[in-house]
């Protein structure tokens, strides 16, 4: 029932869609509290490896963009409801998100999870890991045999392990290594989890005209070596195409 709601709703926004398309603005929707992909910068404006590449997207496929920010256990359900037109914000493609919206081809390759922690001696399989709500991290830790504790944000999970509530956490490493790198309290632990099929746009799934534009930007920037650049820039350990 859940899932014939959600796709009711994304064919009830197409019209909305359309209204967007003919003024020439379409919205990304990012979290902008997850770098380096995406974050608020000192103006209080999008920033990250994600604004760059939304920006060149928008600009090779001719078209207007704004960007809106969305907290992140809600960001899927505001796409469907129109909030918004795509998710741009580290999303990886799983198949259970692919049920209820639709992806773009991946702008990076999947990026591997680590286990950041106070102590060398935490039990990653078997002990008590935070990870973000909604997450395929979190998914992963509660099929694992360990105790998962969830939270809304990305800097709660961190947090969590700061004050005692948490043995780890786990979450995408381009994010967890700054972390554990400015803070001489915390430390990788355990081996890197590779998940996720690369990241993508999220798009309704009725908006195949919208999902073919961005397709092919992102194919144009794989081709003249754009899209490797801005990876090599601010996700240096991602594998690039």
């Amino acid at each position: 029932m859940k899932k014939l709601i959600l796709a009711s709703a994304a064919l009830a926004m197409t019209a909305g869609m359309a209204m967007a398309e003919s003024h020439g603005v379409v919205r990304l929707g990012t979290e902008g509290a997850y770098p380096p992909y995406n974050f608020l910068n000192d103006a209080g404006e999008v920033d990250g490896f994600e604004r760059e590449v939304g920006d060149e997207l928008c600009a090779r496929a001719e078209l207007t963009c704004e960007w809106v920010t969305n907290e992140w256990d809600s960001i899927i359900p505001n796409l469907v409801s129109g909030n918004y037109d795509v998710i741009i914000a580290g999303m990886s493609i799983t198949d259970e998100r692919d049920e209820v919206i639709d992806f773009s081809e991946p702008y990076t390759q999947p990026d591997p999870s680590i286990f950041i922690a106070a102590s060398d001696s935490v039990d990653t399989m078997g002990g008590v890991i935070a990870a973000q709500s909604g997450t395929i991290q979190a998914s992963y830790v509660a099929s694992s045999g360990a105790t998962l504790l969830e939270f809304a944000t990305p800097e709660e999970t961190v947090a969590a392990v700061r004050n005692g509530e948490a043995d780890a956490v786990l979450a995408d490493k381009a994010f967890l290594l700054s972390v554990a790198e400015a803070d001489p309290e915390l430390m990788v632990v355990g081996e890197d989890v590779l998940l996720g099929g690369g990241v993508g746009l999220g798009i309704r799934e009725s908006d195949g005209e919208l999902k073919a534009k961005f397709d092919a930007a992102i194919q144009s920037m794989k081709d003249d070596g754009t899209l490797n650049a801005l990876i090599t820039k601010w996700l240096p350990d991602a594998v690039t195409f």
